[in-house]
C-alpha cells in the first residue's frame, strides 16, 4: 500500500479516542451555581490520581521504547484517569451538560451521558515515544493555549454564558454545546496522543456535537 493510500485510509477510520456526550434535559437553573463545591472531592481524587499517572508514564514511557506494548494494565490506568477527568469535567465547568453526580470509578459507566473510549494499540512505534508527547505534539500545545489564553478559558466562558442562559430561559443553547464538546474533544486526543496511548496524531479541527463521528 502506498504512502498516500494510507494516509486515506487513516482518515477513514475513527479515532482511536472516541469523546461522546448526551446533553441532559431539563437542567436545573441554579445548579450550577454550587458545581464547584459538589465536585470537590471529584477534584481531590483527581488531583493524586494525576500524580500517580506520571511515573505510570515513566514505565510505559520505557515500555513502549523497549518492546514496542504498553503494558495493558498500565494503559487502563491512564485511560481510566482520562476518562475521569471528562466526566468530572462534563458535570462540572467545562461543559456543565448534566446535573447528574459522576462516578468514583476508572471504568466506563454505560448509563452516564458522557463517555471516554480508548482502544488500546497492540503495537507503537518505538521511535515516536522520544518526541510525540513534546515535539510533535507542539503545534497542538500552541493553538489550545492560543485561544484567549486557553482552550479552559474558552470553554469556561462558552460554559458561563450557558449557565446564564440556563438561569434565565432553562435552556442550554445548542450551538453552544456543541462547540463546547468540540473543543473538548480536540483536548482529550491530544492528551491521549501526549499520554502515549496512541501513535494516531490528533487531526486539527473541530469536530462539534455529543456523538463521536464515524469518519473525517
Amino acid at each position: 500500500m502506498t504512502t498516500d493510500a494510507k494516509s486515506t485510509e487513516a482518515l477513514l477510520l475513527p479515532h482511536p479516542a472516541r469523546l461522546s456526550a448526551r446533553l441532559d434535559p431539563g437542567l436545573s437553573r441554579w445548579l450550577w451555581l454550587v458545581k464547584w463545591l459538589l465536585a470537590l472531592p471529584h477534584y481531590l481524587v483527581l488531583a493524586f490520581l494525576w500524580l500517580a499517572v506520571v511515573p505510570v508514564s515513566v514505565v510505559a514511557f520505557f515500555a513502549v521504547l523497549f518492546t514496542g506494548r504498553y503494558p495493558r494494565a498500565l494503559f487502563g490506568f491512564t485511560a481510566g484517569v482520562l476518562r475521569w477527568t471528562w466526566r468530572v469535567d462534563y458535570y462540572g465547568y467545562n461543559a456543565l451538560g448534566t446535573d447528574r453526580y459522576p462516578p468514583f470509578s476508572l471504568a466506563d459507566v454505560p448509563d452516564y451521558p458522557a463517555h471516554l473510549d480508548v482502544a488500546y494499540p497492540e503495537h507503537l512505534s518505538r521511535g515516536l515515544v522520544l518526541v510525540k508527547w513534546w515535539l510533535l505534539a507542539v503545534p497542538h500545545y500552541l493553538l489550545l493555549t492560543a485561544f484567549g489564553g486557553g482552550l479552559r478559558a474558552v470553554t469556561g466562558l462558552l460554559t458561563l454564558y450557558a449557565g446564564i442562559a440556563l438561569a434565565f430561559t432553562g435552556v442550554y443553547p445548542r450551538g453552544i454545546f456543541d462547540l463546547v464538546i468540540g473543543l473538548n474533544r480536540w483536548a482529550l486526543r491530544v492528551a491521549v496522543y501526549a499520554s502515549l496511548l496512541t501513535d494516531v496524531y490528533p487531526p486539527f479541527r473541530l469536530d462539534q456535537g455529543g456523538a463521536e463521528p464515524v469518519a473525517a
